[in-house]
């Protein structure tokens, strides 16, 4: 849609200058047979997507595109839209305001993961440090902006612009939230031992003490969401003063969330 209107614009420009050009065709042809965006947004796969939460954070013009994309396009729920460009932040604001719950203009690392270990979304679309985070929380992450890291430049072709490039963006996404059910995958079909338990969170090592009995318990979580129970029974915890994780507490705390 939006790199339809980019074309006709385009269009629009060069004939005020005499050109005689005329790009309808064009559109045309590349949405029918080269871009496969139109024919996945009535797939299940994406009907799959619709609702679930995300949260985008990078520079103005990635970050305000994929939030766009996201919500307009896609269904998705953007909890979150971020940018570390404060010196366009208004721009920033008007562009992503009606897509999103939340905006935050923020150059903080700290801040941000705080922002992401609250939501708890299903998936991150940002920077390199944001998908260091979504390791951290057990959260996907598809990198969109700078900063990035060198497995982000393909040896192969794989253009974010123009009707090809919808086909990378859309891949991307859905890859992306797929990604989180890797875990779960991987315990049903023995892919990797899972014994020990996947915890990691924003904060260092737990302060809290799990007993032998929690730890097992936990351990039978599937992975894809075990890092969101154990933060859910830690924080818990924390709000009563409690110093020890036992299967009375977990049981407590998951009453508590209604789960």
């Amino acid at each position: 849609m939006e790199t339809a209107r980019c074309i006709r614009k385009i269009e629009q420009i060069l004939k005020t200058q005499g050109a005689e050009v005329d790009y309808a065709d064009y559109i045309d042809n590349q949405t029918l047979h080269v871009s496969q965006a139109a024919w996945f947004s009535r797939s299940i796969d994406c009907q799959n997507l619709t609702g679930k939460k995300a949260v985008v954070f990078g520079d103005l013009t990635h970050a305000a595109a994929m939030t766009k994309i996201l919500a307009r396009e896609m269904g998705i729920h953007v909890v979150c839209a971020g940018t570390y460009c404060k010196y366009d932040a208004e721009w920033f604001r008007e562009q992503v305001s009606e897509y999103c719950d939340e905006v935050m203009i923020s150059e903080d690392n700290g801040a941000i993961g705080d922002m992401i270990a609250r939501i708890e979304p299903s998936a991150i679309f940002g920077t390199q440090m944001e998908r260091h985070v979504g390791k951290r929380l057990d959260i996907p992450c598809g990198v969109i902006a700078a900063p990035i890291h060198v497995q982000n430049f393909p040896i192969g072709y794989k253009p974010f612009l123009g009707y090809e490039g919808t086909n990378q963006i859309t891949d991307l996404i859905y890859n992306s939230f797929t990604l989180g059910m890797e875990d779960h995958l991987l315990e049903i079909f023995g892919g990797h031992d899972t014994k020990e338990v996947i915890t990691k969170g924003i904060s260092a090592d737990s302060d809290l003490n799990w007993t032998k009995e929690a730890q097992g318990e936990l351990n039978k979580v599937p992975g894809f969401v075990r890092g969101k129970v154990k933060r859910n029974t830690e924080k818990f915890a924390r709000e009563r003063n409690l110093d020890k994780i036992t299967l009375e507490v977990m049981y407590a705390a998951k009453e508590a969330v209604g789960a």
